[in-house]
């Protein structure tokens, strides 16, 4: 491991100017991920901030109902918050679907957002990947791309992000806040994440030595009725080969609001927007969940070992919905 510098912040604004005065710091929260990437010499910091002490550690209630999530809250934190259970239950669903307990009572929300691919060419320095030396190429279109991405990919990267949280996020229109040296900032999860194209190492929008101060879910009536499903190649501990959080509202047997994402599909969380098109206004049938699967799927590109995703997707959403509808109609 490379020799590195490490100082705590002991607020916010100190915690941006280090990280301004040299580009190669990199904040540190939990280390779940990050000090495994040093490890295998992925990632190579010259100074680690530690923020773990900053006050950004509650759930707050907004006053127009939704949440506020500060970044260094952990994820056994916020998926046990009552607020969060009671109002985003999918939420909590997902994050005690991703990793052990003992790491989720170190990962934070901040980390979490920011955590990079699983991908074995991005994390094995011995071999190329766009994603960690730009121009390099992707070795997975050709090599081992079961857990590939189906959705959004390009010919640079097929990667996938592994975040279960990141899923329900997605769904309600989580807004991620930041602070850097010009002031605070904010960006809607549907734009944090940049399109793969052609530079897939540019994986976020933020500028250059922000800071994540956490994140802000909108209020939204239809998350109280809403199921996160992940499904992995064993039941213990995995990341997800395919995944959904769902939201669901039903009167009359007609659907009045739909909320929908998918994980382990593409390089970031997917809003499936096109199947919400589908369902809203349309019977709570099986017939109309797989045609809204299959409006979101028709955009799939898989690789010769991941075609299975996009049964395996379709299958998931329309169990999903079903299970939604049916808990409604009791």
């Amino acid at each position: 491991m490379r020799e590195f510098g490490y100082e705590r912040a002991l607020d916010v604004s100190g915690a941006v100017a280090l990280a301004g005065a040299d580009p190669e710091t990199r904040f540190l929260g939990g280390g779940t991920n990050l000090v495994d990437l040093m490890k295998a010499g992925v990632e190579r910091p010259g100074r680690l901030v530690d923020v773990r002490e900053l006050p950004l550690d509650r759930v707050e209630s907004t006053p127009d109902g939704g949440l506020r999530i500060g970044a260094t809250v952990t994820n056994s934190d916020l998926a046990a918050h009552p607020d969060v259970r009671r109002n985003y239950p999918a939420l909590t669903q997902a994050v005690l679907a991703g990793a052990s307990g003992q790491l989720r009572n170190m990962a934070t929300v901040g980390g979490n957002l920011l955590q990079r691919t699983r991908c074995g060419y991005f994390t094995d320095v011995t071999k190329p990947c766009n994603k960690r030396n730009p121009g390099s190429g992707c070795p997975a279109l050709a090599g081992e791309h079961r857990n590939a991405a189906i959705l959004g990919a390009s010919d640079a990267c097929v990667a996938v992000h592994p975040s279960d949280m990141g899923v329900a996020l997605a769904a309600f229109d989580a807004v991620v806040t930041y602070e850097t040296a010009d002031g605070p900032g904010e960006l809607p999860l549907a734009d944090f994440y940049r399109p793969v194209g052609d530079t897939p190492h540019l994986e976020t929008a933020l500028p250059a030595g922000a800071l994540v101060t956490g994140l802000v879910l909108p209020p939204a009536p239809v998350a109280a009725r809403s199921r996160y499903r992940k499904v992995r190649e064993r039941a213990s501990y995995a990341f997800a080969i395919g995944s959904a959080a769902a939201a669901l509202e039903v009167r009359d047997g007609v659907v009045q609001d739909a909320r929908l994402a998918f994980g382990a599909v593409a390089s970031r969380p997917w809003r499936a927007r096109a199947a919400e098109q589908v369902l809203i206004g349309a019977p709570a049938t099986g017939e109309t969940f797989a045609a809204a699967a299959d409006a979101e799927l028709a955009a799939a590109r898989p690789l010769s070992q991941n075609t299975y995703k996009v049964p395996l997707m379709r299958n998931l959403v329309v169990a999903l919905l079903t299970e939604l509808t049916e808990e409604a109609a009791r």
